[in-house]
């Protein structure tokens, strides 16, 4: 059955318990960050070119989970961060967490110029170089970097 992509415009509303369990489980504490982040208000992914989506199986229930920020790293205009791309173990391998990252990048294409994250997994790092970034960015809060198309408003 198809998976759905969209964008949580609130994450209050959505159950994200299981995924959280389940990336705890397994070492991760950014899927905690976000939902404590988002009840403190501290990011709520709703500045200008943010934004956050989920996957949905047909059941409803959130599989999967990613967003973009305006990067609070860099003091470049244009740069946006991947953050909090998490993929359910039970459905990975199955191309969802491309296509989640291939919706944000054409949510950011127009918003930014380039896309930035920060991994420390070496899983992460072969699906972020197998999806089109560069790694060994140099950049102290960077290991991987993708260039976008110029702005729509530079074009």
């Amino acid at each position: 059955m198809p998976m759905e992509i969209r964008e949580i415009e609130d994450l209050r509303e959505v159950d994200a318990t299981d995924l959280v369990e389940e990336s705890e489980m397994e070492g991760y504490r950014f899927l905690r960050r976000l939902v404590d982040q988002y009840e403190d208000g501290s990011n709520r992914f709703d500045r200008q070119g943010e934004v956050l989506y989920g996957v949905f199986d047909p059941h409803g229930k959130l599989v999967a989970i990613g967003g973009l920020n305006r990067d609070p790293y860099s003091t470049k205009e244009g740069i946006g961060r991947l953050r909090r791309l998490y993929i359910a173990a039970a459905v990975r391998r199955e191309g969802i967490g491309t296509k989640l990252l291939q919706a944000i990048i054409d949510y950011a294409k127009g918003q930014f110029s380039e896309l930035v994250v920060r991994t420390d997994s070496a899983s992460a790092d072969a699906f972020y170089r197998a999806n089109g970034f560069s790694g060994d960015v140099g950049l102290p809060d960077v290991t991987h970097r993708l260039v976008l198309e110029q702005h729509a408003a530079n074009k």
